[in-house]
């Protein structure tokens, strides 16, 4: 419940326990949820070709195989919050420049992976759409505009009888307002074009009860178009907090084409096997089998993960050889690996825990959603900085067992060449790391909601920025050049 208004979530929750049983009653006539599916089938054998292929040879984007650095950034949900965050840190990398083996480039310019949940995801699409102009339009466009203009969140009979059939907002609502006022028509396929970032777009499986991806494999698996959806559905998904939102719905497609199902899906069972692989191993198998799931139904990525850190925490986990899933060029040319991983998040605070006495339903359901959403992030944090480490750990064993000759078909050359001269960091930017004391409380005060005053925007931005740069890992990382 991070990634949109969660106080009024809380609001529509108590008074729909209050009035459920006259909202049934109601029969709530001549009110209706649109929310259709509208992502396409692939409506050939060519066209599931060309998406198994993409299946297979996905790789970051960015400066090409011949870079020596490869940075890859995540951003957690929060609403505005978030996205102003994470728009700080794009500033940050933006204005930074470094000398690599390509010559020197603005930090921006290495940026190859980019993971967004709720809030995050925006900044995320953005991003990977527009590149550089981001810097230029999206806080104009998006961070400074009144979102909830375009949403219903009142507590009246209507709105509860639209709760009463799932959600009280529709693709009317902020679907429409993301594709008419930020991405206006843009689709996976402009993002999935050479020279992009690679884009994970999180959202919540609500009957697999797992992270459900923005990507080829999923849509692969339900023979559907990933290049056709559009950008502002996948982000609406991402953000689409219980009860204030409907269900985004995705047909499933799979009686229409062949697929085949990732190796790594035939060891998810093993034992010892991580967790998300066998999660999601099991909403392919579903995908495919079509009994259970004839539709995929999306809520807010932040209840399965805030930090939008499963698209690649799945990469490294169904990989099947050492250096995936970068590509063999990659990993023999690099030298350095910075994962930025951008958390919006704010601390426990208000006054539940200041008397004995019971908490009221509101203060109750906003307690359970942040214990539930915080105990997830500090494990899936935890875990992804020892596979990174582990990764690290499999790269350097793989450059090192290259012969010469091998060397010199990925690098060009032997000289200067050592196995070992690798680096992986992995930063975290959070409120928490603020000095100032007055500067933190004012952030960790600022709300999840989708619309900001401007000062809270700036402030969001200028502190992202200064947290990255005195941030040690970042540090560590900038002396490498």
């Amino acid at each position: 419940m991070r990634a949109g208004v969660s106080a009024r979530v809380s609001v529509l929750a108590a008074a729909a326990a209050c009035l459920g049983a006259a909202v049934a009653l109601s029969g709530c006539a001549g009110l209706s949820i649109r929310n259709a599916p509208i992502n396409s089938a692939l409506t050939d054998s060519a066209e599931a070709a060309e998406t198994g292929d993409f299946v297979q040879s996905a790789s970051p984007a960015g400066s090409g195989d011949a870079s020596d650095t490869v940075i890859g950034l995540s951003f957690s949900g929060g609403g505005t919050r978030a996205s102003a965050f994470a728009f700080g840190v794009i500033q940050e990398l933006a204005r930074t420049e470094a000398r690599s083996k390509v010559g020197s480039q603005s930090l921006i310019d290495q940026v190859s992976l980019v993971s967004g949940v709720s809030g995050g995801s925006v900044t995320a699409a953005y991003f990977a759409l527009k590149g550089r102009d981001t810097l230029s339009d999206f806080r104009k466009r998006f961070l400074v505009q009144d979102v909830e203009a375009s949403l219903s969140t009142s507590v009246n009979l209507p709105n509860l009888m639209l709760l009463a059939k799932g959600g009280v907002n529709d693709r009317s609502g902020l679907p429409t307002w993301l594709e008419k006022n930020l991405f206006r028509g843009a689709t996976f396929g402009d993002v999935m074009r050479p020279g992009r970032p690679q884009l994970w777009i999180n959202a919540s499986d609500i009957y697999n009860r797992t992270t459900f991806i923005y990507n080829p494999t999923n849509f692969g698996a339900l023979c559907s178009d990933l290049r056709r959806y559009p950008l502002s559905e996948a982000v609406a998904a991402s953000a689409a907090v219980p009860f204030v939102f409907a269900p985004i719905v995705i047909e499933n497609y799979a009686d229409r084409c062949r697929f085949d199902m990732p190796d790594w899906t035939y060891s998810a069972d093993r034992a010892g096997a991580p967790a998300i692989l066998r999660a999601s191993a099991g909403a392919l198998k579903r995908y495919r089998e079509k009994t259970d799931v004839k539709f995929v139904k999306l809520l807010d990525g932040g209840m399965t993960d805030n930090l939008g850190l499963s698209g690649f925490v799945l990469e490294l986990a169904a990989a099947t050889k050492p250096y995936e899933p970068l590509t063999p060029k990659q990993v023999v040319n690099l030298k350095r690996f910075l994962f930025v991983v951008v958390d919006a998040g704010r601390p426990p605070g208000g006054d539940l825990a200041k008397s004995a006495e019971s908490p009221e339903l509101m203060d109750l359901i906003q307690a359970v959603s942040d214990t539930a959403v915080d105990a997830n992030v500090r494990a899936a944090y935890d875990a992804f900085v020892a596979q990174m480490e582990n990764w690290r750990d499999r790269m350097i064993e793989y450059r090192c067992g290259l012969t010469p000759p091998e060397v010199v078909s990925y690098r060009g050359t032997t000289e200067g060449w050592n196995c070992r001269d690798l680096t992986l960091t992995v930063s975290k930017v959070s409120f928490d790391q603020m000095r100032e004391a007055s500067v933190r409380t004012r952030l960790e005060k600022i709300p999840t909601r989708f619309k900001l005053p401007k000062d809270d925007v700036d402030l969001l931005i200028s502190s992202a920025g200064s947290l990255l740069r005195q941030n040690p890992g970042y540090r560590e990382f900038m002396a490498t050049f």
